[in-house]
């Protein structure tokens, strides 16, 4: 769906599960991502196991993949470790299972030492806007997002070969 020439891809660990983005999780999204200058990217599709009501997604899937894609976006501009604090959502457009989409996230700023916020849109295969969110993320140092048991001495690896994160 996207044009992937300008966008460079990012490498995912198969050491966990998360359900949105870990590769090996078999009931998860398997999201991949790609980022440019400024945005955060992944097309995904909603497999028909995570059906809301009459082929439409359901909401909390929706809400998952935007989270993710503004959650990588976080780390991979910031270049810290970051987790969610809050998120808004407005969904515009029913979303149906099954049908490629496009979820875009990007860093609107960073409003204090430990603070952030973040867009997320999720397109269907038109372009049209189906989903928008906005998130406020906290923001962590690797020694502290260790000590609260956010990440471990691997996980802080894998953040610093590929977000650049030290």
């Amino acid at each position: 769906m996207s044009d992937k020439n300008t966008y460079q891809q990012l490498s995912n660990n198969t050491d966990h599960n998360c359900f949105g983005c870990s590769p090996v999780n078999a009931s998860g999204l398997q999201m991949k991502f790609f980022a440019s200058e400024d945005t955060m990217f992944s097309d995904v599709t909603i497999p028909a196991h995570l059906c809301g009501w009459s082929n439409i997604a359901h909401g909390g899937v929706l809400t998952t993949i935007l989270d993710e894609i503004m959650s990588w976006a976080a780390l991979y501009f910031i270049k810290r470790i970051t987790m969610t604090k809050s998120m808004t959502m407005e969904f515009l457009k029913p979303v149906q299972i099954q049908s490629p989409l496009k979820a875009e996230g990007k860093v609107l700023e960073i409003t204090g030492k430990h603070d952030a916020v973040t867009e997320g849109v999720l397109y269907n295969a038109e372009g049209m806007a189906c989903v928008k969110s906005t998130a406020n993320f906290s923001i962590f140092s690797p020694k502290v997002a260790k000590r609260l048991g956010i990440a471990d001495d691997q996980s802080l690896k894998y953040f610093a070969d590929v977000f650049g994160i030290k």
